[in-house]
């Protein structure tokens, strides 16, 4: 008598994470899941000591605790100038940039379904690249008009990528093509302008390419922070809406969603976060890219994971910068190189990965 082998156990599914719903007064309720909740705690953390620690590096040291007390209105008048006049306003556009980056990269990854949805494969950077160098080059405009000119770019971009993507609603793949596409006319458009200017424009132009915290003040802080305070409600206000289209369109519509409005109204916030971050610091590349998918993954959320995708930006260019100022001795680097460089080593693995999954 032969034994019938017993047939093999299929592997149990990934278990969904786990919810915890908070009533507020009424009918208000919120929906919250531990694990990420416990990552943005810890995100939130790592933004404020990095923080410290950012502004307490330069050629004058000021130890953590001075940092803080200094903060607090306890400080030597000299610490006391170092801190919030030369310093602090530098970190707040770190965190705020980074922030912003991470948010519009959680944006546009979720309305796409593509990890490779971000605006810098998208070219909405570049767009604002391309706003920002015709205020240099041909208008010779001062800094006011360089910001002015990098918003202008950018959404004059966003309209054009999403008009030429549209076609009875837009598509991942079909958004992100097109972006790709509108990047190489972009980057060819900056190499023309870069050609046609003069010596000390073109040295201005490389130089906000690279995308720098370096020498910021409060005149850049005020208008970023602006921004944010309205662009960052707006898009957490659309957060179930954003789950639901992840869905796709079909479910979102059963749902009761106003699917392209909703679309239209998160990718043009997206967009004005995008343009605001570089407007006050230039292109700083990849992480609109990394953010989101590096929450993802600590937090294991299923939805589009907004607001840890903000923290995880600030963290990133917070450390970014850090880095750029102690790793290479007495030859402080631009935070656009260091983030370029560790970005595009994540891209790499990024593409094997996807690769691998079948996905690409």
């Amino acid at each position: 008598m032969t034994a019938t082998p017993a047939a093999p156990t299929p592997p149990a599914p990934n278990p969904a994470p786990r919810l915890r719903a908070l009533r507020g007064p009424g009918r208000t309720s919120l929906r919250v899941e531990p694990r990420a909740l416990v990552t943005g705690l810890v995100l939130a953390v790592a933004t404020l000591v990095l923080a410290v620690v950012l502004i307490g590096t330069g050629d004058f040291e000021i130890a953590p605790w001075d940092v803080v007390q200094t903060l607090l209105g306890n400080g030597t008048p000299a610490d006391d100038f170092i801190v919030n006049d030369l310093r602090l306003p530098r970190v707040i556009v770190a965190v705020l940039v980074g922030a912003a980056l991470g948010m519009s990269g959680a944006v546009f990854q979720s309305v796409s379904r593509n990890p490779l949805g971000s605006p810098d494969m998208l070219g909405f950077a570049y767009g604002s690249a391309v706003g920002a160098l015709v205020a240099i080059v041909l208008f010779r405009g001062g800094a006011a008009e360089v910001a002015l000119g990098a918003v202008v770019g950018g959404l004059v971009t966003g309209v054009v990528v999403y008009l030429l993507a549209y076609k009875k609603g837009i598509h991942g793949y079909r958004l992100v093509l097109v972006g790709i596409g509108a990047s190489a006319v972009l980057v060819a458009v900056i190499q023309y302008l870069i050609g046609k200017a003069q010596i000390v424009e073109a040295t201005r132009a490389m130089v906000w390419l690279t995308g720098s915290l370096a020498g910021r003040d409060w005149a850049q802080v005020w208008p970023l922070l602006a921004s944010c305070a309205v662009l960052f409600p707006l898009v957490l206000g659309q957060s179930r809406a954003l789950r639901m289209i992840e869905m796709g369109d079909d479910a979102a519509y059963a749902l009761g969603v106003p699917v392209e409005r909703t679309r239209m109204l998160l990718m043009l916030a997206a967009v004005l976060l995008t343009t605001a971050a570089a407007a006050a610091a230039g292109p700083i590349s990849f992480v609109a890219l990394a953010a989101p998918q590096l929450a993802r993954r600590l937090s294991r959320s299923s939805g589009a994971g907004l607001l840890t995708g903000a923290l995880m930006g600030a963290v990133l260019l917070l450390a970014s910068d850090l880095g750029s100022q102690r790793a290479f001795g007495s030859d402080q680097l631009p935070v656009g190189v260091v983030t370029g460089l560790v970005g595009g080593i994540y891209l790499l693995w990024l593409l094997v990965t996807e690769r691998k999954a079948g996905r690409i």
